[in-house]
Order: structure tokens, then C-alpha cells, then sequence
């Protein structure tokens, strides 16, 4: 590690001694918000703390094997011990490497998945709803809950459009890679001569955070339609113009909802989705100007990118990003078996996160 690092460590350490104080402090404590975002903090440290003085006494050990060497009777049993420390310590060295990343508030939180047919027609359509039920049955395994918003159902199965709130402690973090055009290669149903047609699905993934209750629209910016819904929730909803879509003409973001039985109720979702929207855009074109060679985008990325191909031939799965990423599982992981590739993406993104950290040291 190098001198830079270990200072930002240290740095880091200081600060886990002086929240500990401040949460000890009277007046922090007659502080709800400040308590709340020291105590945040405080834990986010908490593991930076443990894996330091792990390393502390690693380094003790190690001091005090390499003194025995010069005892004959022990120097075989100090090598082994000198060995023993020297690993402890690299993969300490590892950890607190990892440790150092910037941490992602919104990893913990919620998020809107919305999933859109792209290029192919109805093929494009009954994909889209392939995809959406792939991550509805993760969802399913890891125990969230999936909150459809607004759907438009294709004329022969699947999805023009779906928008769901997939809420779950840690969603954000497990699904943010998945934004991008994903493309589909397969015999389409209707297709009498055994052709394979290639088709294509949107997907986007937008963190749901607290910050969007501090963003403030304009009013004069918002064009705002009623219309009758068409999705669950029985006849009061199909009798009544209770479905909302708003209009967000500077940016011509267009968001629905039609879940709720009110207008009222369904305008509030629409607007959280809407300023969720927004904030995630701004935040995207930030990291973009910061990293233009970033191959993970998080949060919206760029939704035009390929990023993912489904060749159902060859039950075999591409993501396009990360050399070498194919896996010949397409049946289960289409079933909501996403844990190879999530992970695989997790670690891609971990690595280059820490080779940037190490070049800017």
C-alpha cells in the first residue's frame, strides 16, 4: 500500500475516534438528524476500524516471530509464524484496500426497474416480459418485494413497457449493472420456418432515495394527463380516469402510474418516480464526464449501450462488457438465477475502482 493510501487509512481512523466523541456529545444527542448521520457514518467505519487493528496485531506478531529467529530452538517454529503473519497481513492489505473505495449511499436502498421493448416487434415485447419476470423471481429469492407502477401489456404477451419499485435492503447494489439495452437471439413463436430473429429490451435501473424529497419542480414545467387504467385492481380503477401521467417538458421525462385506486394517490408515486428520474440523469451525466471509460456504468448509464446477449440456441449468456463473461446457463439464469452474474459485475467494477484508487495515489 502506498504512503498516500496509508495516510487516507489513518485519516480515516481519526475521524471513527472523533465521531465516537461527537455521539457522546449532549448536544448531539438532543440532535436527532445529527445523531442519525454521525451514527451512519460511525458504522460505515466501523469495519475500516476492526480490519486495522487486525492488522495492528498481525504486525505485532510478526515483530515478535521474526525476534525468536534467533533462538535456535524456536526458529523452526518462528518461520512458520513469520509465514502465518506475512499472509494475515496481504490479505489485510487487500481488505483495507477495498475498504477505501467511496462508499455508494443509495447501495443499500430501493430502485424502479423499468423494462422496454426495443427493436423487434412483438418478439421485442414477449423479450421484455422475459426480463422483467427474471428479475421479479430474483427479487422473489432474495426475499424484496416487486411494486408494478405502470405496465403496458404487448398485443401478443410481454411488455411494451413495465415499470416496478423493487424494495429490499441492498436492491440498488445487486441490480445497478443491469442498465442497458439487453439483445435477445431465438425462434420467435410465430415464426413458421425455424428462423432466428434477433430482438431487443431497455433496461433501466434508478435508485429510489431520500434525497428525491428535496428536489423542487416547477409547476409550470409539469404537464399533467389523467387517463382510465387498464392494470390490476379491480373495477373501481377501469371505472374511473384514475391513472396519472406526467410530463416533465424540459426534459420530456415521461412517467405513469395506475396501481392506486386515487388519482392523488397515483400522482404521488408518479412524482417520486419522476424526481427520482431526474436526480439520477444529473448524477449520471456527472460520473460520465468524471470516468468516459468506465465499462460499468452505475445508475442509468447509457441505456443505448448493448450490453447483454440471450442466445437461446445455445442456451448460452453474453455480457459484453467484461472480457471472458459467458456463461452457458441461459434456462436458470432466466428463471432468477443471478447470482454468478451479479457477482461476476461486482467484482469487475471492484477492480477497477481500486486500480483508479491506486493510479490517483
Amino acid at each position: 500500500m502506498t504512503p498516500t493510501l496509508r495516510r487516507k487509512l489513518e485519516a480515516l481512523a481519526e475521524r471513527r475516534e472523533e465521531l465516537e466523541r461527537l455521539l457522546s456529545d449532549p448536544g448531539v444527542l438532543a440532535d436527532n438528524d445529527r445523531f442519525r448521520n454521525y451514527s451512519r457514518e460511525f458504522a460505515q467505519l466501523e469495519p475500516l476500524a476492526n480490519a486495522m487493528t487486525e492488522e495492528k496485531k498481525a504486525r505485532d506478531d510478526l515483530a515478535a516471530a521474526q525476534a525468536m529467529r534467533d533462538d535456535a530452538e524456536l526458529a523452526e517454529l518462528a518461520e512458520e509464524e513469520i509465514a502465518a503473519a506475512q499472509a494475515r497481513l496481504a490479505r489485510l492489505d487487500d481488505e483495507l484496500m477495498l475498504l477505501l473505495l467511496p462508499k455508494d449511499e443509495r447501495d443499500e436502498g430501493n430502485l424502479f426497474l423499468e423494462v422496454r421493448a426495443g427493436t423487434g416487434g412483438d418478439e421485442a415485447a414477449i423479450f421484455a416480459g422475459d426480463l422483467f419476470r427474471m428479475y421479479a423471481r430474483y427479487a422473489e429469492r432474495q426475499g424484496w418485494k416487486v411494486e408494478v407502477e405502470s405496465d403496458n401489456p404487448g398485443e401478443h404477451g410481454g411488455y411494451k413497457e413495465i415499470v416496478a419499485r423493487i424494495v429490499g435492503r441492498g436492491a440498488y447494489s445487486r441490480l445497478k449493472f443491469e442498465s442497458g439495452t439487453h439483445r435477445v437471439q431465438r425462434v420467435p413463436e410465430t415464426e413458421s420456418q425455424g428462423r432466428i430473429h434477433t430482438s431487443a429490451a431497455t433496461v433501466a435501473i434508478i435508485p429510489d432515495v431520500e434525497e428525491v424529497e428535496d428536489i423542487v419542480i416547477n409547476p409550470a414545467d409539469l404537464r399533467v394527463d389523467t387517463f382510465r387504467s387498464s392494470g390490476a385492481g379491480g373495477q373501481h380503477v377501469n371505472k374511473t380516469d384514475s391513472a396519472i401521467r406526467i410530463t416533465h417538458l424540459p426534459t420530456g421525462v415521461v412517467v405513469e402510474c395506475q396501481t392506486e385506486r386515487s388519482q392523488h394517490a397515483n400522482r404521488d408515486k408518479a412524482m417520486k418516480r419522476l424526481k427520482a428520474q431526474l436526480l439520477d440523469a444529473e448524477r449520471s451525466k456527472q460520473q460520465a464526464a468524471q470516468a468516459e471509460s468506465r465499462k460499468l456504468q452505475v445508475g442509468s448509464g447509457d441505456r443505448s449501450q448493448r450490453i447483454r446477449t440471450y442466445n437461446f440456441p445455445q442456451g448460452r449468456i453474453t455480457d459484453h462488457r467484461v472480457e471472458g463473461l459467458t456463461l452457458y446457463d441461459l434456462p436458470n439464469i432466466l428463471q432468477g438465477d443471478l447470482d454468478e452474474l451479479v457477482d461476476r459485475l461486482s467484482r469487475e467494477y471492484l477492480a477497477d475502482e481500486l486500480a483508479r484508487l491506486t493510479e490517483a495515489a
